[in-house]
């Protein structure tokens, strides 16, 4: 693999595993890009529904694991608390997985289990998994657009509050809104934070025009794949579960 950045080492990885439904597909193809999530990387099962309601479990915790965990862990421990809500959440996802893999590859059917069982609302519900997680990506992709639109007229504690603001507050109870207040006052400077998106041996010179071009590409990836999954969760009415 070429020298580059962190994200691009992450772009690199969900183009071999995302895969964009056919709906989606054509909304892309008719972008004036062409987005590296149009290739497929498995099939849709023959049993899946022709519904377009099919997100594959694994490649969404990949997803999770590349875009959450890792860059979580270069910044630090400012940003314990989500890493550990993060790390909690794949568990559960994987043990419950690996219960029946061949049933539950398709994140829809873990809904449809949970809210045939009448269970999506319980507090270690699988169904409250993935919407903490969607949420959490949600607010990595806010985090790096804003860093993106910005170049360096906030700062990283602004940016990384703001972004706070739009995706997981509104669902954050008091208990969780005061742990990341904490959190917040532990966030990395911008430049650090930056330095550690990029890879030791790169070439500094013009790399902030890099990374936010990579950022880009990222996003670009990641957008249709959060508006399909918020799509399902609005289907079975669990997208507005709240935590305490």
């Amino acid at each position: 693999m070429e020298n580059g950045s962190e994200i691009r080492s992450i772009i690199e990885e969900l183009c071999l595993t995302i895969r964009v439904t056919p709906s989606q597909q054509q909304d892309v193809s008719s972008q004036d890009h062409k987005t590296p999530s149009s290739t497929a990387a498995d099939p849709v099962p023959a049993n899946v529904a022709h519904d377009h309601d099919y997100i594959s479990t694994k490649h969404f915790l990949h997803a999770c694991n590349l875009l959450l965990l890792q860059p979580l862990d270069k910044v630090g421990p400012s940003m314990l608390v989500l890493r550990q809500d993060v790390h909690q959440n794949i568990e559960r996802l994987e043990k419950f997985i690996e219960s029946d893999p061949s049933s539950f590859g398709n994140v829809v059917e873990i809904l449809k289990k949970e809210a045939t069982e009448r269970s999506a609302r319980k507090v270690s519900s699988c169904t409250r998994a993935l919407i903490w997680l969607t949420r959490s990506l949600d607010f990595a992709v806010a985090l790096l657009d804003k860093l993106v639109k910005d170049q360096g007229g906030q700062s990283m504690k602004q940016t990384v509050e703001e972004s706070y603001n739009i995706s997981l507050r509104p669902w954050h109870g008091w208990i969780s809104s005061a742990a990341y207040r904490v959190a917040l006052k532990l966030v990395p400077e911008r430049k650090t934070f930056f330095m550690n998106l990029l890879m030791s041996d790169q070439d500094q010179k013009d790399s902030s025009d890099l990374l936010a071009q990579e950022i880009k590409s990222l996003t670009a990836i990641l957008l249709p794949l959060l508006d399909q999954i918020h799509s399902i969760l609005i289907k079975f009415n669990c997208h507005k579960l709240k935590t305490t």
